[in-house]
């Protein structure tokens, strides 16, 4: 059987190196703290904006807040101060669609 390639109308590894490097560019130079902050207003102006919100309402403090254990020196992320997350409920955020 012989298998012909597909062509590819997009380059998905191309794009995200693109990406990557603007993104570098963008923080190089900045301090970590700066950087977090870059990555965390990125989040709550792009397209699951409003998903990122209703977390931190959820918390009652700022999504994806770095929370340092002293006891391990391990580091976990604090996405709602629930149980079980919404996407540990199976189902996706409000307003968010397969487009």
């Amino acid at each position: 059987m012989n298998r012909r390639k597909p062509e590819k109308d997009f380059d998905c590894i191309g794009f995200k190196r693109k990406v990557q490097a603007e993104i570098y560019e963008e923080i190089r130079g900045l301090s970590r703290e700066e950087q977090i902050e870059y990555f965390r207003r990125r989040a709550a102006d792009g397209p699951l904006g409003k998903w990122w919100k209703a977390l931190e309402r959820r918390s009652g403090a700022a999504a994806g807040k770095e929370v340092s254990s002293t006891a391990t020196g391990s580091h976990q992320l604090i996405l709602s101060s629930s149980s079980e997350s919404v996407l540990e409920q199976g189902r996706p955020p409000s307003g968010f669609s397969h487009a």
